[in-house]
């Protein structure tokens, strides 16, 4: 690889497209087009661009020339080598923004990127075109996090319009972009940003720590590549970053000292650190009134509680606290389970393992038929589980309950999590009933405070106490308290 770097390009133009034709074999979609110029069309150039990536003329050689005529010299017939060498490296094109490389590793990235290559007969050096925007999506409503209240402006797979929608919200010099490239075969570009006079230096430096492991090594596709890379830990159920669409969201939180990581292709940013309380809320609680905003987010801790613990403390209830229950419910549940073969156990792992399926089976359907069949699936298979004698009435309400409950959080991979958890809960609960849920509740809990997103911890501001940050957490103050408020650059 060190030799192919600081390989130089040839004079002769047979010999450059001869090497390009070799590297790039098999690539029916590389363009290469002969051009002749000068005195009785004798000189040779080349132009070269991929055809798929690039949107790029097929004229660049006879506007150059046509540029070059109109600046120095009467007809283009009478352009030599000699002037184009002098032209191109003393002034450079004024119609079009070009660069000029020598070495081939260089001119195999541009061309890798869309840019259009002219070589020309004579000259160890490349012009390099960068190529005309090509289309891509629109700027639209984000599809996973919609709004009642607030801006529909979401992220594209355009990192520099990306970028453009960030800095219009963040007008200012301390907001910080810092590019690199990832290697490997993608050789994928990647920025990640950061307000200056707001981000905490140790968690900024140890951010860009981690990211020295993928600088230069293996192929990134998505910020999700990243995020197992730079996490505390891995194997944690529990996410420790923020992924957003929403480039409010992502301003947002450089305003509050966070970092935000952003991949080209892909339309997800990555926010970090991300800790428990920020993956509860949304950019909608701070568009609402303070009250309404405040009932939200509890009614979010709740569900959280909900689809974390219902089945097990069902399951507890009725296997080991019948005693708990009134009189006139446990003779209904009772009525409910006649003729049920399984346990409380069983009969909850399978309907919840069901459940699962029928909202994976939802996502990854054509939108139109998966909504259908997440609906009548839930009904038609609840409604034969009653029937066959599988499944009890009250199990259909408990896990539909726990889905809805799930499907109320903000964040996608923390739902993910809670079903995660649910499972050793549920087994926990029906070896060892009421007690067996709250030593379920405290190994999360030691799990909880041990664990650290790019070393804050991962319940702060309550563990450990921060007062000041505390007004946006499980409450959220007054908006003209949150923006008045001091935001000093922290050192954890």
């Amino acid at each position: 690889m060190a030799a192919i770097a600081a390989e130089h390009l040839s004079k002769s133009l047979s010999a450059s497209l001869d090497r390009l034709r070799d590297v790039y074999r098999q690539c029916g979609d590389l363009e290469i087009k002969d051009w002749r110029y000068g005195p009785n069309l004798k000189h040779r150039a080349a132009s070269v661009y991929f055809k798929t990536i690039s949107d790029s003329s097929t004229n660049h050689m006879k506007s150059v020339l046509q540029d070059l005529s109109n600046h120095m010299i009467g007809p283009g017939l009478d352009v030599t080598p000699d002037m184009l060498r002098l032209f191109f490296g003393a002034h450079g094109v004024s119609a079009e923004s070009a660069s000029m490389e020598r070495e081939w590793s260089a001119v195999d990235r541009l061309l890798l990127q869309g840019y259009m290559v002219l070589l020309i007969d004579g000259w160890d050096r490349a012009l390099c075109f960068e190529p005309k925007k090509m289309e891509t999506r629109q700027v639209g409503e984000p599809e996973t996090e919609p709004v009642v209240q607030g801006p529909r402006e979401g992220t594209v797979e355009d990192l520099n319009k990306n970028i453009g929608m960030i800095r219009k919200r963040l007008q200012t010099p301390a907001l910080k972009f810092q590019f690199f490239r990832a290697g490997g075969h993608s050789n994928t570009r990647i920025a990640y940003g950061y307000l200056d006079d707001v981000v905490d230096p140790a968690v900024l430096t140890e951010f860009e720590r981690r990211l020295q492991r993928c600088k230069g090594k293996g192929d990134i596709i998505d910020t999700s590549y990243i995020e197992e890379v730079i996490e505390d830990r891995p194997l944690s159920p529990f996410p420790q970053f923020r992924y957003t669409e929403r480039t409010d969201t992502a301003a947002a939180a450089m305003i509050n000292g966070k970092i935000v990581l952003l991949v080209e292709g892909s339309g997800s940013i990555l926010i970090c650190p991300g800790l428990l309380f920020d993956l509860l809320q949304s950019s909608e609680d701070y568009y609402q009134r303070v009250l309404v905003s405040n009932f939200i987010r509890w009614l979010r801790l709740v569900a959280l509680m909900i689809a974390i613990s219902l089945p097990s403390l069902y399951i507890a209830i009725s296997t080991f606290h019948t005693e708990l229950i009134p009189t006139v419910l446990l003779l209904a549940i009772v009525d409910s389970r006649e003729g049920i073969p399984f346990g409380a156990f069983v009969e909850a792992v399978i309907m919840v393992f069901f459940f699962e399926l029928l909202k994976e089976a939802g996502i990854r359907l054509p939108r139109n038929v998966g909504s259908a069949v997440s609906i009548v699936g839930a009904l038609v298979i609840g409604e034969a589980a009653i029937n066959a004698g599988i499944a009890s009435p009250i199990m259909v309400v408990i896990v539909s309950l726990t889905g809805i409950a799930s499907f109320s959080l903000p964040q996608y991979n923390l739902s993910i999590a809670l079903r995660l958890i649910q499972f050793p809960l549920m087994a926990l609960s029906s070896l060892l009933g009421g007690f067996g849920i709250l030593l379920g509740y405290l190994f999360i809990w030691l799990h909880l405070v041990t664990l650290t997103s790019l070393g804050v911890p991962y319940l702060t501001p309550i563990a450990p106490w921060k007062a000041d940050q505390f007004r946006d957490t499980l409450i959220r103050t007054k908006l003209p308290a949150l923006i008045r408020r001091p935001r000093p650059r922290r050192s954890t």
